[in-house]
């Protein structure tokens, strides 16, 4: 009964109808075309992926991909702080040319030009003898400031100061959200743990190949890139994986979205870690979430 069923159904999609456009007036006749079902879903169907494939196309090797989410140009980061520094700089000169205008000013009035006030001096105090010696709230300000300046784009700190040497890298934020476990070696959570909302995509933070794209039971969907200079990062928790082992990623492109999945999660959250030459590192160092 089923089979006899189908091969009705296959019989009218391979029956052929005439599709003819007359002239209304003079009933002659100017197109005439032999279709079935089935080929008007082959006609729609191909249309269809062609049309596919021309947006995909166009997003890819178009700038228009930087309108979509978690297609965001990596440099304009670096584009943002360097307008910073030059909008100082611009603000720094302009006050300059204001000081030098009102001082013409005073002296083509005939009044004096005030001086900048200078503290004196105690000169009986030896300030030769004095010891510099590093105190406990020198280190808590020196601690401060290395903090505040960390996330820099241009630091220049020297690889003494850095005992991975990559301070310099310019590493993308793979996802934006609040961090709600720190890393700690001593209770080997290895990584940081980010909350954002649904859907969110997860980027990668540096150029660099998918080594691993799989499911683990604890950690659910699990992504892992590894970069230049043996710098591997490493997401879990994944709701969907966008790529595949093997596929070169670069910086700030989406490689999964944000999920709860694996045993070893209580929430949607991004766990995040970072490795150089085998060792886990802290990723709020070198950047922010």
């Amino acid at each position: 009964m089923e089979e006899a069923g189908k091969k009705r159904l296959y019989k009218k999609l391979k029956n052929k109808y005439r599709l003819v456009i007359l002239n209304d007036s003079t009933f002659e006749e100017k197109v005439s075309l032999r279709l079935s079902p089935m080929n008007v879903f082959t006609i729609i169907g191909s249309f269809a992926l062609v049309l596919i494939l021309s947006v995909a196309l166009l997003i890819v090797f178009t700038p228009i991909r930087e309108y979509i989410p978690g297609y965001t140009d990596v440099d304009l980061r670096t584009d943002v702080i360097n307008i910073a520094f030059k909008s100082d700089s611009i603000e720094r000169e302009l006050e300059l040319k204001q000081k030098y205008l009102d001082n013409i000013g005073l002296i083509l009035s005939g009044k004096p030009i005030p001086t900048e006030e200078v503290q004196d001096v105690d000169s009986t105090k030896d300030y030769n003898e004095i010891n510099f010696v590093r105190t406990a709230e020198d280190s808590l300000l020196r601690a401060y400031v290395e903090s505040e300046d960390q996330f820099n784009i241009s630091n220049a700190a020297d690889a003494s100061e850095d005992q991975f040497g990559i301070r310099n890298f310019t590493f993308f934020s793979p996802l934006s959200g609040t961090v709600t476990n720190e890393f700690d070696l001593e209770k080997k959570h290895f990584g940081v743990d980010v909350v954002a909302p649904e859907n969110e995509a997860i980027k990668s933070c540096l150029d660099g190949t998918v080594v691993f794209s799989e499911w683990t039971v604890e950690t659910g969907f699990v992504i892992q890139v590894q970069h230049g200079n043996n710098l591997l990062s490493i997401y879990k928790h994944n709701a969907v994986l966008l790529k595949k082992t093997g596929e070169y990623v670069s910086a700030g492109e989406a490689i999964a979205i944000i999920g709860n999945s694996g045993e070893f999660t209580t929430g949607p959250h991004l766990h995040f870690e970072l490795w150089f030459n085998g060792n886990p590192i802290d990723p709020t160092v070198y950047m922010v979430f």
